[in-house]
């Protein structure tokens, strides 16, 4: 019953079969029969975590399981106090509303890969680094949460998920590792 750690690299599609022109993570992982416990958008960077344990799966990618996901997200223009205040809080973003989650700005991570193709430098116009922890996970909610305080995301690399991260388990784009039976456990 393996549980992997996976870096998934930029534009790389959050699934095995394979589509045209696209990369997935069949281009990148071998093990038979395991599946992703969660997704990324392909312009979306970051760990993943794979298992063939169906509830494992499940209880690591459920929102009601509230495992905490930390995400490291470049934004276009100056972070300040309300924008900040107002990530925090319970967010309406229209089909539903957030929950409260953590943001604190960050400075640019220097342990992070440069992004293959790069983002954008305007140097008329700010960057910030915010790191936004979220006990949900809804499709695309990160940047539509940056976007509704009027900071759309430039890059979102996702660096934790429950008491695994990039910090502790340095993989570049593309890399992943087997972890020990016993860290399941932690999940």
């Amino acid at each position: 019953m393996p549980l992997i750690l996976f870096n998934k690299p930029f534009q790389v599609l959050c699934q095995f079969s394979p589509q045209p022109g696209r990369a997935s993570l069949a281009d990148y992982l071998r093990t038979p029969n395991i599946y992703p416990a969660g997704r990324l958008d392909a312009d979306s960077e970051g760990l993943m975590l794979l298992t063939d344990d169906g509830r494992l799966q499940h209880s690591i990618a459920h929102p009601d399981h509230k495992e905490a996901k930390t995400y490291l997200v470049q934004v276009d223009g100056a972070l300040d106090a309300g924008a900040l205040a107002r990530l925090q809080a319970p967010l309406d973003l229209g089909d539903f509303v957030t929950k409260p989650c953590r943001a604190v700005q960050i400075a640019e991570p220097g342990w992070l890969w440069p992004r293959t193709p790069p983002i954008r430098v305007r140097a008329d116009k700010p960057t910030s680094w915010i790191a936004i922890t979220l006990q949900e996970g809804k499709n695309r909610q990160v940047r539509r949460m940056t976007a509704a305080v009027g900071l759309p995301t430039l890059r979102l690399v996702r660096s934790s998920i429950g008491p695994f991260s990039l910090a502790t388990h340095p993989l570049m784009p593309g890399e992943w590792v087997e972890v020990p039976a016993g860290d399941m456990k932690k999940i």
